[in-house]
């Protein structure tokens, strides 16, 4: 099972792989730049990685509190993903990463915590 984590909700935006035990990360400045590029990205990363869009299971985006151009850009790049893809997605909350351990989504995801499909950004 592949996870992409995106989380541009705060002074960087991160790319996060989470896939046979083994994560992968990359960050980026929190920028207008970046977001006009985010699916590249995102594209290039998996690629760096060894995957294929089509190896993903689930889609994990921050939607918030943050801010707003990152949120929106991540949610919207992130719902045309999933849905082309056809990709599960999946939305969090900047207050369940503590610590910036993003492995908590995947137990977020395990006890259902997480809503498949339910995006309701949270701007600052």
């Amino acid at each position: 099972m592949a996870n992409l984590i995106i989380d541009a909700a705060k002074d960087k935006i991160l790319l996060i792989i989470i896939f046979d035990n083994k994560s992968y990360i990359n960050e980026y400045l929190n920028s207008r730049e970046n977001f006009d590029k985010l699916s590249v990205l995102i594209f290039e990363f998996l690629k760096k990685n060894g995957l294929k869009i089509d190896e993903l299971t689930n889609i994990f985006v921050n939607q918030g509190p943050g801010k707003f151009s990152g949120i929106r850009s991540s949610i919207t790049i992130c719902k045309a993903i999933s849905m082309s893809n056809s990709i599960n997605l999946y939305g969090f909350s900047s207050n369940q990463i503590k610590d910036n351990n993003y492995n908590k989504i995947l137990d977020l995801l395990k006890k259902g915590a997480l809503i498949k499909n339910l995006i309701k950004p949270i701007y600052i």
